[in-house]
């Protein structure tokens, strides 16, 4: 037996074992851009790819919500009725965006 296992005694009953902060913890799970409609998914939308070696700025993906860094190749989706409104997607992302939870 493990020198750090002896000697524990059992934890009384009427006191609960510590856990992580989660969804059962009281606290509201916080909100993400997920659920909200997405003005550059639309069909008639241009694609447009990012060669790593384009791409020199940050952009945040709206399929993970997770940053896009310079140097890596990515999508460009531009909205045809608003072009200021383009997106900057990983490329697994845009292509499972069908499978995103709405």
């Amino acid at each position: 037996m493990p020198a750090r296992n002896r000697n524990r005694q059992p934890r009384p009953a009427d006191r609960p074992r510590r856990t992580k902060a989660g969804p059962k913890s009281g606290r509201p799970k916080p909100k993400s851009g997920r659920n909200l409609p997405d003005p550059s998914d639309t069909p008639d939308s241009e694609v447009r790819h990012v060669q790593p070696y384009q791409a020199t700025k940050t952009y945040l993906c709206p399929g993970c919500n997770r940053e896009i860094p310079p140097g890596l190749g990515h999508l460009v989706v531009i909205p045809p009725d608003a072009p200021d409104l383009r997106r900057h997607w990983h490329k697994g992302c845009w292509e499972r965006r069908g499978l995103r939870s709405t």
